[in-house]
């Protein structure tokens, strides 16, 4: 670890709050300071939250994850302020003709008397579109969690005047950090219609994302060569016969913890079993989840050099990495050398996990100045390590109202400092420091595997190949 890291990460940024790597790894996981829980305080609703903490916002909230059953439509019941949010999401093309809306005024909310509207609405949905929906999501919001409103007993109800599957889904703040947070209950919810059939032994989906993973992944061909022939994922579903056959998998493939809720489900009613990968961004992780990969399916690995070429050995080959991981650790090393002095930024709006990507960066000789997230227990295991190698990378939460105060121009790079080269990743990073070079890592398509990790730091790579005369004495400018 450089010493000047250390030096620049002990002045903190004035009166924003924040605890280092080291002081939270010394706390623990049983721990975690009230900053960055937000049920403890007030939360600020920086423009750096607003790409996934608003309703109406883009990304895959819960809104667009309600819609993503083919040929479904959502009715929203909901304050007026609530239903206008949802504005921005009918921009997008696909989505222009899929929401309706009931709106609740005072009285609903005294007397409760909208609960009885929602089945007659329903029907009027259906019978309004040209084309019969093949779901009715109904999205209620906080109001209504705070009424404690049996919505499963409403959607019943709706379901059996309408004709068509009706589900609910929860948008919900208040219980982002409960037991089943809403981007957890609506997964449940899209896959709960999925119908008991024959399972195929071919056939596997992966669980966990409303956009597909990169067609690129290496992942694809891991599982080709153990024998899938049919991979489904929601997002490439057209129709909705298609998606039923989700149902006839032989396994799920968990690709993020926020579906395994969906894949318990999935296995206690219709016996299908799930595994978990998790999306790392270190080579030596990545082989070693692939590895374990291999086993569970039953695949050997060979032994260095044996008949490793001929295609039908591609899948023992890719397990032990000589595949893929050589060009993930190319992309490192070719922005470790040309690049050598960065400073990065993390947000949590980012296709990855913000600690174990910081791990990682630091991992590879890199410095991580600061990360934008709250350091949920299940971290903990990065944010030791960075405890180990990076003490004093200062970790924030983009909700506790001391970010009003984040000052953007404390920490700008002055004349000598060997890190001027900055780098934020994550939209939300890139709000509090909009003199730096930005990557922000969050498009709807899903990096994976050595795939992923390659495309990131080519991503990088390129964002700072293009500002290179800026670089080297007057810092990164946009």
């Amino acid at each position: 670890m450089d010493e000047s890291v250390n030096n620049d990460n002990k002045i903190r940024n004035n009166a924003a709050s924040g605890f280092s790597a080291l002081e939270l790894s010394q706390k623990g996981s049983e721990n975690i300071p009230d900053e960055y829980i937000t049920s403890k305080h007030l939360i600020y609703n920086s423009p750096a939250t607003l790409a996934f903490n608003s309703p109406g916002a883009e990304g895959f909230g819960v809104k667009r994850a309600g819609l993503a059953v083919p040929g479904s439509v959502m009715l929203i019941v909901s304050p007026g302020c609530c239903g206008r949010n949802t504005s921005d999401i009918t921009r997008i093309k696909g989505y222009e003709d899929r929401f309706f809306y009931l709106e609740i005024d005072n009285t609903d909310l005294v007397t409760g008397r909208h609960l009885k509207k929602i089945p007659d609405a329903v029907k009027e949905i259906v019978d309004f579109c040209g084309k019969k929906p093949s779901l009715v999501m109904i999205c209620i919001t906080c109001v209504d969690a705070l009424l404690g409103t049996d919505m499963e007993r409403v959607a019943a109800k709706a379901e059996e005047k309408a004709g068509i599957p009706v589900r609910p889904c929860y948008m919900y703040a208040l219980t982002r950090e409960g037991r089943k947070p809403p981007m957890v209950q609506v997964r449940q919810s899209l896959y709960s219609l999925l119908p008991k059939q024959k399972r195929r032994g071919t056939s596997v989906n992966i669980l966990g994302f409303f956009a597909p993973v990169f067609e690129s992944s290496e992942l694809f061909l891991l599982l080709k060569s153990a024998g899938v022939k049919t991979i489904r994922q929601i997002s490439t579903c057209e129709k909705i016969d298609e998606f039923y056959k989700m149902g006839e998998a032989n396994f799920n493939l968990v690709v993020n913890r926020e579906a395994e809720a969906a894949a318990d489900d999935l296995q206690k009613r219709l016996g299908i079993p799930s595994i978990e990968l998790q999306r790392f961004y270190d080579p030596d992780r990545i082989e070693k989840q692939y590895r374990a990969l291999g086993r569970a399916l039953g695949i050997t690995e060979q032994e260095e050099g044996e008949n490793d070429n001929l295609p039908e050995n591609l899948g023992r080959i890719l397990w032990n990495s000589r595949l893929g991981k050589k060009e993930a650790l190319d992309s490192i090393n070719k922005l470790k050398k040309d690049f050598p002095k960065i400073s990065f930024s993390i947000g949590e709006v980012i296709n990855a996990n913000p600690f174990e990507l910081a791990v990682t960066l630091v991992e590879h000789g890199f410095v991580v100045k600061e990360i934008f997230a709250n350091p949920d227990p299940d971290y903990f295991y990065y944010i030791d390590k960075l405890a180990a190698l990076s003490p004093g990378t200062m970790i924030y939460s983009n909700m506790e109202p001391t970010m009003l105060y984040y000052d953007i121009d404390s920490d700008e790079a002055s004349e000598g400092d060997m890190y001027k080269c900055r780098v934020t990743l994550g939209k939300d990073a890139a709000f509090y420091h909009p003199s730096y070079l930005h990557v922000n890592w969050n498009s709807d398509e899903q990096p994976f595997g050595f795939d992923g990790c390659r495309k990131l730091f080519d991503a990088i790579y390129q964002a700072l190949n293009s500002g290179r005369e800026n670089l080297i004495f007057k810092g990164v400018r946009r």
